[in-house]
């Protein structure tokens, strides 16, 4: 058998690619048939988005923060205006919420349909325990931190006043919920809306108890004149609540993608489909993100000329403050790189300097999830990381490796039991810790959702839950700080797992790259006029891939990847093969 190849060499120069044109116009029609090489190049669309000016970032973030300050100084001004300095920044918000639906679908199917069922199970073993190893040592930084700096102090509880009682939240229900969320019942809901046991206190009348001997007259009597007595009972509910149930939409799609990945070339249509819409997404991001200076330069001015007694807060919740940045810093900025440089033998700085964009972002948000696509477009664009890596890790990390916001938690717990005047054990130490790292991973990738799942600390320990609200004052500036830092760590983690992931994509991409492509036979005619110049030749084939195109009377049908081709037939000589 008589097979032909692609050829994929690029061709780099303007002569050579005016010498094929020209050999393709004078191509010689003679009963032979020469043998034909099929050589593609695969391009965008004609129009590319230029990256957005990195240095356009920073000195938004400055300019919020330098007029914050200003504004500050002025008289007190209107909430309206405020309002409406705040306004940009709130449409950049929802921007982003508004693409984080779209995403997680696309990045999910598109990355795990591309992946065999070992591949993806390596894959997700190795994420798991890189969040789960992270998550714990940033509780464990932080308890070292708070115990070593000491920042609460009884005084403090007397400037600061008594905080606002909040409901007792129990973990067991906490868990539970994180299990129901998992596995939604509709998927349609779970866009908007997740589950959530609740506790409402209602009154129950207690049993009139009849006394012995008596008539039914007299009690009749009694029980129109003895007022029933009622007692407060705690009753437990589920309840939906608003917000996108990110943990089930995720769970439901990486089942999908991997099912979808065994089905081979029954869903070839799919898989393209969502590329494309994981393409269009990420343009859609570039766009935003030409606003983006301007968004967060509103959003962090708006949130300082809110804050009401800065500095009286600042004086007071100082060492705290101080505290939870020295560990954000030491975790985000030496523990993770150097964890990063041990395993992958790579310099840090430069990727760290390829999600600098994303890290902005994040700090203007205060959103892991809102950032997400801005992370993906650095992964993938300024570090080339592999898609499959990054349309798995991230969206899985977004959700449930959260390392500042355990770091924070741990700290503020004990902040608030020394404030107390409440010394800890080293086994309720221990529960800070565990209970601050399975915390952190039912924490939703929204604003301030670590003064959420802080009620569960406390309530392990047996904290005064009511004094979470005397922390409200400073999470404004916390919150963005470790949602700063919870996008660092899922970026270094998509890092190292392509890192140790890498051996096997190449291994499946050969493996692929052999299959995709297609045999093309030419009619039977083309075999007649061929025996008088070759025999024992039954057909002659030409392998190609991508698109259908005819070349010399022969169709060659080529698999998808999801992008444009463009097509020169080159004039080569045979490559002769026996089978």
């Amino acid at each position: 058998m008589m097979r032909g190849c692609l050829c994929f060499e690029n061709i780099s120069t303007r002569r050579r690619m005016q010498r094929i044109k020209k050999e393709m116009r004078h191509e010689p029609q003679d009963s032979s048939f020469p043998q034909r090489y099929v050589h593609y190049s695969t391009s965008g669309s004609s129009f590319q988005y230029p990256p957005a000016p990195l240095f356009v970032l920073c000195p938004g973030v400055i300019l919020g923060a330098v007029c914050g300050g200003l504004l500050r100084l002025a008289t007190p001004i209107d909430p309206d205006i405020i309002m409406l300095i705040a306004f940009p920044g709130d449409i950049l918000m929802r921007m982003l919420k508004m693409l984080i639906l779209p995403l997680i679908i696309s990045s999910l199917i598109t990355g795990l349909s591309g992946l065999d069922a070992k591949a993806s199970g390596r894959l997700g073993t190795r994420a798991m325990v890189y969040y789960m190893s992270t998550t714990i040592i940033a509780a464990v930084l932080g308890v070292i931190l708070v115990l070593a700096i000491h920042p609460g102090n009884p005084k403090l509880k007397k400037q600061l006043g008594q905080g606002k009682k909040n409901d007792e939240v129990s973990s067991l229900d906490a868990f539970l919920d994180l299990i129901r969320n998992l596995f939604p019942e509709n998927l349609v809901q779970a866009c908007f809306q997740q589950i959530q046991t609740v506790t409402k206190k209602v009154l129950v009348p207690l049993p009139v108890e009849e006394p012995p001997n008596v008539t039914d007259s007299a009690i009749a009597v009694v029980n129109e004149t003895a007022a029933p007595e009622a007692q407060m009972v705690i009753k437990k509910g589920l309840e939906f609540k608003d917000g996108m149930n990110v943990l089930g939409l995720i769970g439901f799609f990486i089942a999908f993608g991997i099912a979808m990945g065994k089905m081979g070339e029954q869903a070839k249509m799919m898989v393209d489909f969502f590329n494309i819409l994981n393409e269009i997404v990420m343009k859609l991001v570039t766009m935003i993100m030409w606003y983006s200076p301007l968004g967060i330069a509103c959003l962090i001015c708006g949130k300082i000329i809110a804050i009401k007694d800065l500095e009286v807060v600042a004086r007071q919740l100082g060492m705290y403050m101080v505290t939870v940045i020295v560990g954000l810093v030491i975790h985000g900025g030496i523990f993770l790189p150097l964890l990063y440089f041990v395993i992958t033998r790579k310099s840090p700085f430069s990727f760290l300097a390829g999600i600098f964009q994303a890290w902005i972002t994040a700090l203007g948000t205060a959103s892991s999830a809102g950032t997400l696509p801005v992370t993906f477009r650095c992964l993938e664009e300024n570090l080339g990381i592999d898609k499959r890596v990054t349309r798995f890790v991230l969206p899985v990390g977004a959700t449930i490796n959260m390392d500042g916001t355990a770091l924070y938690e741990a700290v503020a717990a004990i902040f608030i039991a020394q404030m107390n005047g409440i010394d800890l054990d080293g086994g309720q130490i221990v529960t800070v810790s565990l209970t601050a790292t399975l915390a952190s991973v039912g924490a939703a990738s929204i604003p301030s959702a670590g003064l959420v799942t802080m009620l569960l600390i406390l309530t392990a320990v047996g904290l005064p839950t009511q004094d979470i609200s005397l922390l409200v004052a400073v999470d404004w500036l916390l919150d963005r700080m470790r949602t700063s830092v919870n996008v660092v760590g899922d970026s270094f983690g998509a890092g190292i797992v392509y890192h140790l992931s890498k051996a096997e994509l190449d291994t499946i991409d050969s493996h692929h790259k052999g299959h995709e492509d297609i045999e093309m036979t030419k009619t039977q005619s083309i075999y007649d006029d061929m025996k008088n110049h070759r025999e024992n030749n039954s057909n002659q084939c030409v392998f190609a891939a991508h698109n259908s195109v005819m070349v010399d009377e022969c169709k060659v049908t080529l698999a998808t990847n999801g992008k444009s081709a463009d097509f020169n037939v080159v004039e080569e000589e045979p490559w002769k093969r026996e089978n």
